[in-house]
């Protein structure tokens, strides 16, 4: 019994180090991790910080009590995120093609090992190229505590995981490494504009004042992307402040993670 579950254990080890290691070796994703955030907090956060504002009786004031820059700094977490996990799918891809993925399906390791094995290392990649935009927290006139920081990065591991799941069922129904590129970020860039990540839905008019400010479909379509509230949830841990209820962002993050982890197995059980 024991042997065994050293067995599963090592075989785990070994599929998250070797995307671990594919990751590192892989220049253009790290060039991608550190330009991505530098873009976004450099020149939209700093270009677009004077216009976010408003005008009430001649007082001129934030539409939420942050600058842009601040406002933004947790959904560029988000992005890198996103980008990063879902990308790091594209391994199963190669691995099916040039026969690695299915020499491991034919060992002894349970395919919930091997599949475990993979999300945890993108997951992983997914959190460091997150991570990597704490740097910038200063720029940002960010001061994060200690609590902060856990708090933060253990919904961004959540966030990690389950669009990690995401990209692996997405791969395994796309063939090719071009209709991976080109369908991922079909994926990632609505769900990411549409998360309220580059604006605020205003949480100080109603919901029916919202529809008149903003396009009804608009509204609906924020309102029902998931990414909406794991937004939420990372600006609560980095800079104290939600739009919606608290508790829906780690909910909905778990929820997906099972969600599309389940998919994935199901796809590499009939694979």
């Amino acid at each position: 019994m024991k042997a065994a579950v050293m067995l599963q254990i090592g075989g785990l080890y070994a599929i998250w180090l070797r995307e671990v290691k594919r990751a590192i070796r892989d220049r253009g994703q790290l060039v991608g991790g550190v330009s991505r955030p530098l873009l976004w907090v450099l020149i939209m956060g700093i270009g677009l910080n004077p216009y976010f504002r408003g005008e009430i009786y001649g007082e001129v004031r934030f539409v939420v009590p942050y600058t842009y820059l601040q406002f933004i700094f947790p959904a560029v977490i988000a992005l890198n995120i996103m980008y990063t996990a879902i990308q790091s799918a594209v391994s199963v891809i190669w691995d099916r093609q040039f026969g690695f993925l299915r020499e491991v399906l034919v060992s002894p390791l349970p395919r919930a090992t091997i599949l475990l094995g993979k999300v945890l290392g993108g997951a992983t990649v997914a959190l460091f190229h997150g991570s990597l935009v704490l740097a910038l927290a200063q720029l940002a006139d960010l001061s994060l505590s200690l609590s902060d920081l856990a708090h933060g990065l253990a919904l961004m591991a959540l966030l990690a995981f389950a669009l990690t799941s995401l990209g692996v069922v997405i791969a395994g129904r796309i063939r090719s490494f071009e209709g991976f590129g080109v369908f991922s970020n079909a994926v990632i860039l609505p769900l990411y504009f549409t998360s309220s990540s580059v604006f605020p839905l205003d949480p100080s008019l109603t919901g029916a004042q919202t529809r008149v400010l903003y396009p009804e479909w608009l509204v609906d379509v924020v309102r029902l992307n998931p990414m909406t509230y794991a937004v939420d949830s990372l600006r609560g841990a980095f800079i104290h402040f939600h739009q919606f209820d608290p508790r829906l962002g780690p909910a909905l993050m778990l929820g997906m993670g099972v969600l599309f982890f389940g998919l994935a197995l199901r796809d590499f059980h009939k694979g």
